[in-house]
């Protein structure tokens, strides 16, 4: 019988990231939060995953961003949904705190309904960062899976990899990110 986890559309990028990883002798922190676990769950399920894997945070409420994650009352306070900023803190400070090469941050509107009229706070938009020695580079972008709330939790982890797998290569690669 075939595994149904990880999911069949994570598991070639999976493959690449654990390999690019473990070829590099690199490792990977996570902090997510409309995936729930799956980035982390995904990189666990792949055999030799304590090579490169250093830990990782599900940060569904603000309150546990404020508990483990370096959120000050005053952030939750002004907090305005998912965004490149609130990613890029969460990276930085998860990155810091588990010593890893790399931190994949995600944080998205899963669905099936939003909670406001900003694009940022509709089904399916997803706003992810990857922290490096580097700096930290973000994303926007939609999963195209609108209200369908499991398609867009494998979506934005699939999406983040995806970004994991371009920081490592252009860091391969001496480009400036």
């Amino acid at each position: 019988m075939a595994s149904t986890f990880p999911p069949s559309s994570i598991r070639p990028i999976l493959n690449e990231v654990a390999s690019l990883l473990t070829s590099r002798n690199e490792t990977i922190s996570v902090a997510e939060t409309a995936a729930g676990g799956i980035i982390s769950a995904s990189l666990l399920s792949v055999p030799g995953a304590s090579k490169f894997y250093r830990g990782g945070l599900t940060l569904y409420t603000l309150e546990s961003r404020v508990q483990f994650a370096g959120w000050t009352e005053e952030n939750k306070k002004n907090y305005s949904g998912p965004n490149a900023e609130v990613v890029s803190g969460l990276a930085k400070n998860v990155k810091e705190k588990l010593g890893s090469t790399y931190c994949l941050c995600e944080s998205g509107t899963a669905g099936p309904g939003g909670s406001g009229a900003t694009p940022n706070r509709k089904p399916d938009f997803v706003a992810l960062a990857i922290a490096s020695e580097n700096g930290v580079v973000t994303e926007e972008t939609t999963s195209g899976a609108n209200g369908d709330r499991e398609k867009n939790m494998v979506e934005f982890a699939r999406l983040g990899l995806e970004l994991l797998k371009r920081v490592i290569l252009e860091k391969a690669e001496g480009a400036k990110i």
